[in-house]
């Protein structure tokens, strides 16, 4: 039977092979189909392939109220006209930002023996026979620029069944490369899936040696595929050609959690022990990392390629250097395991971590002092992180009891959607090349595509109702 299968919205043709009568072809009555289809290479003894169609059905949306940033410059306009704020742009509604609604103060103290006139600046913008009873200030603040709201897809554009996709906190099974290839880990297999072709290619099956695969990861170029397997072993695969180059030793418990630093890998296991090996050396020379007390389940590397920030059971969170042998910081406010880790690309030293089911939060750090920053608790256990790459965005995959997926505006930490759809927790996650569409995975066995991070800012002029100077003559 198959491994991956795709059903798309709106097209729902399945392929489907069986090993007694051949090819079949099955469609949902209920939507039209536009003849796209994904043909599946491989069979395998196993369950057979659901043929449940996915619900596109959604309620209708309540019609809603005018924009936020509508109502935000509507405000500010008050507050200019009735306070004399002086505000000249729009504040951003997802941010906490307080500069804007800061009221200018009379600098000028409350007794004087002369009486003080005020006198306003002639702005060319504005013509001195204009009728309007708005000041100069607001005139600018109505002219700023304005980004209309984004719209975040609530229905994932692509679903793909994963079959044997195991529901377990500790694993990471799921990777995108930058050559835009999916590698998922399916019991002892591991599947390549080409977002540009949809073409399902089988890398590597450990059903031979009676070992299955706990970790998948990507090098930064997307040549290599490292998978760390359930009996400690880490292997290294060349996608391209589809042979193992190597087989790395040193773990004597499963390997959960995988990161490239260039050349470099680190291994995190269930023994406790962090691995770094470069992989150039025939025999890798070997770095031991311990510091947890219980299994390593997340494993970062910061941006510039220092700092390796590592989740463990135990609920620790540490930061380790590129050449110390223990760690430089040490975070232990998390009440729960600490699998999901991120460094953010636009502030360095940033670290983002989520705690698991006892604890919830979503926690910030400076690595650069070892200060705390701010936290939130989000109501459900936090399976993974991760940044965009083109906004000071984040998102966060759940688990117990929601199941959801958060978009959040960073720093004010405001949510930007929020997404379900997976029916048990989401514990794999990972961003496109491009930074805009990530992928979801889920015990329910299903890979999910959304479209959550924007690549490029609008600069379409603003169709607000406050934009007097297109509709005023």
């Amino acid at each position: 039977m198959t491994k991956l299968q795709r059903s798309v919205y709106g097209s729902m043709t399945l392929h489907i092979f069986s090993a007694g009568q051949g090819w079949e072809t099955w469609k949902d009555p209920h939507l039209q189909t536009e003849g796209e289809s994904l043909t599946v290479d491989y069979s395998r003894n196993g369950p057979g392939l659901r043929k449940t169609p996915v619900k596109a059905n959604q309620p209708p949306e309540r019609p809603r109220g005018p924009p936020v940033q509508d109502a935000v410059a509507y405000a500010a306009l008050l507050r200019n006209e009735l306070l004399g704020a002086g505000i000249e742009t729009v504040p951003d509604p997802h941010t906490d930002d307080r500069r804007h609604t800061i009221l200018t103060q009379d600098t000028h103290s409350l007794f004087r023996y002369t009486i003080h006139t005020k006198r306003v600046p002639f702005d060319n913008e504005i013509s001195p026979y204009s009728l309007s009873p708005l000041s100069n200030k607001s005139h600018k603040l109505l002219r700023s620029p304005r980004k209309p709201a984004r719209k975040i897809s609530k229905i994932p554009f692509k679903v793909l069944d994963a079959p044997e996709l195991q529901d377990d906190f500790y694993l990471n099974l799921v990777d995108w490369s930058a050559g835009n290839l999916l590698s998922v880990g399916l019991g002892a297999c591991v599947y390549l899936w080409s977002a540009c072709t949809s073409q399902v290619t089988r890398l590597c099956d450990l059903s031979v040696d009676g070992d299955s695969v706990t970790s998948v990861c990507w090098n930064e170029r997307g040549s290599l595929v490292a998978v760390g397997t359930h009996k400690g072993f880490v292997q290294i695969w060349d996608a391209a050609g589809g042979r193992k180059l190597t087989s790395l030793e040193g773990h004597s418990a499963r390997v959960g959690a995988l990161a490239w630093n260039g050349e470099q890998l680190s291994s995190g296991s269930r023994d406790r022990v962090i691995l770094q090996r470069d992989v150039r050396t025939p025999p890798p020379v070997e770095r031991r990392l311990q510091g947890h007390r219980q299994e390593v389940c997340g494993l970062k590397w910061s941006p510039d390629h220092q700092h390796l920030a590592s989740g463990g059971n135990d609920n620790k969170l540490l930061v380790w250097n590129s050449s110390s042998l223990l760690p430089v910081q040490q975070y232990s406010d998390h009440l729960a395991a600490v699998k999901a880790i991120a460094w953010s690309p636009h502030q360095h030293g940033l670290l983002a971590s989520g705690g698991g089911t006892a604890d919830r939060c979503l926690r910030f750090w400076n690595t650069l002092t070892g200060q705390a920053l701010q936290s939130t608790d989000t109501g459900s256990q936090v399976c993974n992180l991760a940044w965009s790459k083109h906004a000071n965005e984040l998102v966060s995959t759940h688990g117990y009891s929601q199941n959801q997926i958060l978009v959040w505006k960073y720093p004010s930490l405001t949510q930007v959607a929020k997404l379900t759809g997976h029916s048990y927790r989401v514990l794999y996650l990972a961003v496109s090349p491009d930074g805009e569409a990530i992928v979801t995975g889920a015990g329910d066995e299903t890979l999910r595509f959304w479209n959550v991070f924007s690549k490029t800012r609008c600069t379409k002029e603003s169709k607000s109702v406050l934009n007097l100077f297109t509709r005023i003559r």
